[in-house]
């Protein structure tokens, strides 16, 4: 298990390989395909980001609502593919990591190698106890888009699993050759 912090610098990608587990801790983003679509938008428009995209990592989340007491309700990774069309864009303007679930297409994987990023996996199924990870969270953009607004939460020890990695593994494509049959 190897801890990591944030801000994620190139050093720290570099060091990661898929299969790796990792527990992280520091500042996230969190963002889905509506808000990924903003960010996108102003991008190609020149305009500023609501928030410095440098050597972060965005996750795949849109928490529910927090119960009495609590920070922020469950917050289960969602599924990656639906951010593969804005990723390589955010990724070439500094974004180092993402976190979700289920694979990435080629052009994402691409991009993870040509601008040294990581794609990380958290457990579907485990967004209670992944909620216990996250200490903080204030929504800082796109309020408007309820659950998928853009939140800045800070986590101790958020757990994750490297899935593709700067060198273009990818964990999944691995696990499935442990199991072809070979005649």
């Amino acid at each position: 298990m190897k801890k990591i912090t944030t801000p994620f610098t190139e050093e720290q990608t570099k060091g990661l390989k898929s299969g790796d587990t990792v527990l992280i801790t520091g500042f996230l983003y969190t963002a889905r395909d509506a808000a990924h679509a903003r960010l996108v938008k102003l991008i190609e428009e020149g305009k500023e980001l609501p928030f410095d995209i440098k050597e972060q990592i965005i996750y795949y989340v849109g928490p529910t609502p927090a119960k009495p007491g609590n920070v922020i309700g469950s917050a289960g990774p969602t599924t990656s593919y639906r951010m593969d069309s804005y990723a390589p864009t955010l990724l070439d303007h500094g974004l180092k990591g993402m976190i979700g679930k289920g694979k990435r297409d080629a052009g994402v994987k691409e991009s993870i190698i040509k601008n040294n990023g990581v794609y990380f996996a958290a457990v579907g199924g485990a967004a209670a106890l992944i909620a216990k990870t996250i200490k903080s969270a204030e929504i800082i953009a796109y309020e408007d888009l309820g659950a998928e607004a853009i939140r800045k939460i800070y986590v101790e020890d958020f757990p994750a699993i490297v899935i593709n990695d700067v060198y273009g593994n990818d964990l999944y494509n691995e696990g499935q050759k442990l199991y072809e049959v070979k005649e």
